[in-house]
């Protein structure tokens, strides 16, 4: 009877031992996170898998768990869930398992797995760089930047959605200006794509420049603003000392005059050097 006992508690040892061994075959998913710009989502994690694969799960809070198609027992370390994420408004969490290669088996049940943090779409994706053009009026008073609203990961009949068909009235844009030949800055906030800076923002005939961002104000104010702009700068009808300031202009020709000198100086220094050595060539040697 204990010869019995001593079998069971054996065969049971083992068997946890070995659950227990085969469960470290697959390691977890590490730095999983999410990473969004215009609505083009991908969850990423590390590291690359060997001998195993990873499967992404994701669900709205509170509802069923779904699979991406191209994210079941993936070798890769990404995951492009943009329109798996219907419901822009709502939370989404992920999970990444490890899991045998296809064609591959496990007695596991349930697979070693690591969660991502909470995301939503409509509040959490970046606002990429938008481009805009620059117009000024014929009488040099007015100034009009035409922003290009930036296009997303998201489609319509086949269209690309720009960030005005999802945020609507909630995009505004904000503008940061000033005369590029002075290092003060102003802003100006527009619910347009077409900003008009008149008398009010600017001096006639001035050259400016100017940056301009997405600006979502629902959104928490650490991610109200999107990427800014490269900077472009309007012409002028003004003359190069108008434009760039007295000071500027003497510092420009006090800096040239010092240039100028400079480089004399050493020539001359040079070419009395190559006389000198010249000179003590012809000397004759004396005798001995």
């Amino acid at each position: 009877m204990l010869k019995m006992e001593w079998i069971f508690f054996l065969t049971t040892l083992c068997s946890v031992l070995f659950t227990f061994c085969h469960a470290d075959t697959y390691p977890k998913a590490q730095n999983v996170s999410w990473n969004s710009v215009n609505f083009k989502t991908l969850l990423t994690w590390d590291p690359i898998p060997v001998n195993y694969s990873y499967t992404v799960e994701y669900s709205i809070v509170g509802q069923n768990r779904e699979r991406n198609p191209h994210c079941i027992r993936t070798m890769r370390t990404e995951c492009d869930l943009s329109n798996s994420l219907v419901d822009l408004k709502a939370k989404y969490s992920a999970d990444v398992l490890s899991e045998p290669k296809y064609g591959e088996t496990s007695d596991l049940v349930e697979f070693p797995h690591t969660s991502s943090d909470w995301f939503t779409p409509y509040t959490d994706t970046v606002i990429g760089r938008p481009d805009f053009k620059i117009e000024v009026s014929k009488d040099k008073k007015k100034i009009t930047l035409y922003v290009e609203d930036p296009p997303t990961a998201l489609f319509k009949k086949n269209e690309p959605k720009t960030i005005r068909d999802v945020f609507g009235d909630d995009l505004q844009y904000k503008v940061t200006f000033g005369k590029s030949a002075s290092t003060g800055k102003k802003t100006k906030i527009s619910a347009s794509s077409e900003i008009l800076l008149d008398g009010k923002d600017i001096d006639p005939g001035v050259s400016y420049c100017f940056n301009v961002q997405a600006y979502i104000p629902s959104r928490s104010p650490d991610k109200q603003l999107g990427e800014s702009s490269k900077r472009q700068c309007s012409s002028s009808d003004k003359s190069f000392i108008e434009d760039f300031g007295v000071g500027a202009i003497a510092g420009f020709i006090l800096l040239l005059i010092l240039t100028v000198v400079i480089v004399i100086v050493t020539v001359v220094c040079c070419r009395r050097k190559t006389k000198a050595n010249m000179g003590k060539e012809r000397v004759p040697l004396r005798d001995v």
